[in-house]
């Protein structure tokens, strides 16, 4: 057998293709570069959502606070449910109130039994209204203690026969600035746990309400 000359055998190997060094080390880093990058994007990603979900939760927070603020006794204490009548020692004697201290008063316009006061004066002075028959506190005769049916259908509560307000001026637990106070037709007072009127005004004579202040 006729082997090829050795000038062909040697241009034949140098014909074969060779892979550079450079182009393989080029392509790997690349490689190498695009996983970096995909990485770095899904990090990215994630820690945007982090982000996003924590601003979220911060604003629901701070949204659920501001709506924390409660409303002035007079009128929370008004709106049913549980009711209890207790007696307070305060400069005007001992007095009704409710179970959180609260200020109970009686209308002079208001016959036994029934309530006279609805629209303006209501907002004014809003009825103590209870969901079932209320209980007396400490001083409070439980025998006194009904209710009354107003005319929007509610319950109110009455002692000895008078209906029982607060005042929406009375802002704090203890407050009596409705007393004396000459407003839709008569005046406004305390109530005793005998049942009676307190129409003292602790060294002061009753006091005239101006119809701007109140809107009667």
């Amino acid at each position: 057998m006729n082997r090829p000359p050795p000038h062909l055998v040697s241009g034949v190997r140098s014909a074969r293709p060779r892979h550079r060094r450079d182009d393989v080390g080029g392509g790997r880093e690349e490689h190498d570069m695009g996983r970096r990058t995909a990485r770095a994007g899904a990090v990215g990603l994630a820690l945007a959502g982090a982000l996003a979900l924590a601003a979220c939760s911060s604003g629901d927070s701070g949204g659920s606070g501001g709506g924390g603020t409660d409303p002035a006794p007079s009128t929370a204490a008004g709106s049913g449910g549980a009711v209890e009548v207790e007696a307070h020692q305060g400069d005007l004697g001992t007095y009704l109130t409710d179970s959180k201290g609260n200020t109970l008063y009686l209308f002079v316009a208001d016959p036994a039994g029934k309530s006279t006061c609805s629209g303006s004066c209501a907002a004014a002075w809003p009825p103590l209204v209870a969901s079932g028959k209320p209980t007396a506190g400490d001083g409070v005769d439980a025998a006194k203690l009904t209710t009354i049916m107003r005319d929007d259908g509610s319950e109110q509560v009455a002692y000895d026969g008078h209906a029982l307000y607060y005042f929406v001026k009375d802002t704090s637990a203890g407050a009596t600035t409705g007393q004396g106070v000459d407003g839709f037709g008569a005046l406004w007072w305390v109530v005793a746990p005998s049942g009676s009127a307190i129409t003292s005004m602790a060294g002061s004579s009753p006091s005239q309400s101006s119809q701007g202040d109140l809107g009667y």
